[in-house]
């Protein structure tokens, strides 16, 4: 009698899973292909310019709580040497700076209204691409991006320390006006919004944008979209120095010229943050196919 013994069919162990970068490129975008991208930015730049100038007199606002107004002015003013003057930037930094350390409590607290449609904007504008419904668009969204303002006394204080530190770097401020002054500066102000915009904008993706990604792809997201940005606003202070008059195509109205220009360049940093986004969207799908599979 012969007995045979058969083993037990061999079980599949799925090993991990490999990230497919261009399956995340693809279905961003798939994600991006269902709505108009320059049109989601334009309508996300109307709502930047309610919104912009409020969250910039918060943030200098709030550097008085512990300095006082008239140190924190000195110090904000002390600043503007990093701005080049070519365009007349440090003129309207300078009037940001005496309005924003002089504002009163109710002046505040009146600024929150202009400055919550930027929530209702980054939400709107990435709608766009989101086949879901929403509900409360607007009021959800402007009290989601408020939270945002306890941050903003963090994030001040320590543009205006890093700004301070490197302020001996510029021409204007003393420096050499020599390459390692020039690398310094860009390197150390690139760093600090990169790490300063990423904080906000992990908060934008995770609570204010459509979509309920997890905390960490938005905050992978936010410091992958922060990175392009903290380059862009490089950019923006090398187009500043360059000797252009921006009123040329206004018939030398400088004040139009420049609104323009600024908005131009907002428009074009909104992409990115739609794109980020969308990426982060895209990622998040891949989390859930590969926890699914």
């Amino acid at each position: 009698m012969t007995l045979s013994s058969s083993a037990p069919p061999a079980t599949r162990v799925p090993g991990p899973r490999s990230f497919d970068v261009r399956a995340v490129v693809s279905d961003t975008r798939a994600i991006l292909a269902r709505g108009d991208l320059a049109a989601a930015a334009a309508a996300l730049t109307y709502y930047a310019a309610i919104a912009v100038v409020p969250w910039v007199l918060l943030a200098i606002w709030s550097t008085t709580w512990i300095r006082g107004a008239s140190s924190a002015e000195s110090t904000w003013l002390g600043l503007d040497v990093l701005i080049p003057p070519d365009m007349g930037g440090r003129a309207v930094f300078d009037e940001a700076v005496v309005i924003g350390t002089g504002l009163s409590v109710l002046s505040a607290l009146v600024l929150l209204f202009p400055a919550s449609f930027y929530g209702e904007g980054l939400r709107r504008a990435c709608l766009t691409f989101y086949p879901k419904r929403d509900r409360f668009t607007g009021w959800r969204s402007r009290l989601s991006v408020l939270a945002l303002f306890a941050l903003v006394p963090t994030l001040a204080h320590i543009a205006v320390t890093v700004g301070g530190s490197i302020t001996g770097l510029a021409p204007d401020g003393g420096g050499s006006g020599g390459f390692w002054d020039l690398a310094t500066r860009v390197v150390v102000g690139f760093v600090t919004v990169w790490l300063s915009l990423a904080v906000a904008l992990t908060w934008v993706y995770w609570k204010v944008t459509p979509g309920r990604p997890s905390l960490a792809i938005a905050g992978v997201t936010a410091l992958v979209t922060a990175s392009f940005i903290a380059g862009f606003a490089q950019g923006f202070l090398l187009f500043l120095s360059l000797p252009i008059d921006v009123g040329i195509p206004y018939g030398g109205l400088r004040v139009i010229g420049g609104v323009v220009a600024v908005g131009l360049w907002l428009y074009v940093l909104h992409v990115l943050v739609i794109v980020g986004w969308a990426l982060g969207h895209a990622l998040d799908g891949a989390r859930v196919d590969d926890r699914v599979g």
